[in-house]
């Protein structure tokens, strides 16, 4: 299954030793799914893990980028036609929407059912459930 991950996700994956986003950075590089992103999101996941105010220890957050890389199947995204509250969060719309991706984000407000169009977007938890039930 293809998916696409929020940046929030990724972060609380290092940020929270328990719970949901740690148990998707944890299955990170199992096979479990197939992580999609474009250099647009390889980007923005790199320069938010080595922000100083949220204390993630460098060395973490250069085990996390490199466990991405090796593990990302990257996607040439089209731009599409809608808006999203936050445009930032466009190039993870239209990597999921080129990929046939489901989208897992911690902030589903910011991704409206309208603009999402056939894209699927899960919360963390949403995603381990469906994993659960095709395992």
């Amino acid at each position: 299954m293809n998916v696409v991950l929020d940046t929030n996700v990724i972060v609380s994956a290092l940020l929270t030793a328990h719970g949901d986003c740690a148990r998707i950075g944890d299955m990170l590089g199992g096979g479990a799914f197939d992580l999609c992103a474009d250099d647009r999101i390889l980007s923005e996941y790199d320069s938010v893990l080595r922000r100083t105010e949220l204390c993630i220890a460098p060395a973490d957050a250069e085990i996390m980028m490199e466990l991405i890389r090796q593990v990302v199947l990257p996607i040439a995204a089209l731009p599409l036609p809608v808006e999203l509250p936050d445009p930032d969060d466009m190039p993870f719309l239209e990597v999921a929407a080129a990929a046939g991706a489901v989208l897992v984000t911690g902030n589903r407000r910011h991704f409206p059912r309208k603009a999402c169009g056939a894209v699927r977007v899960l919360s963390p938890g949403e995603l381990l459930e469906l994993l659960s039930r095709l395992a």
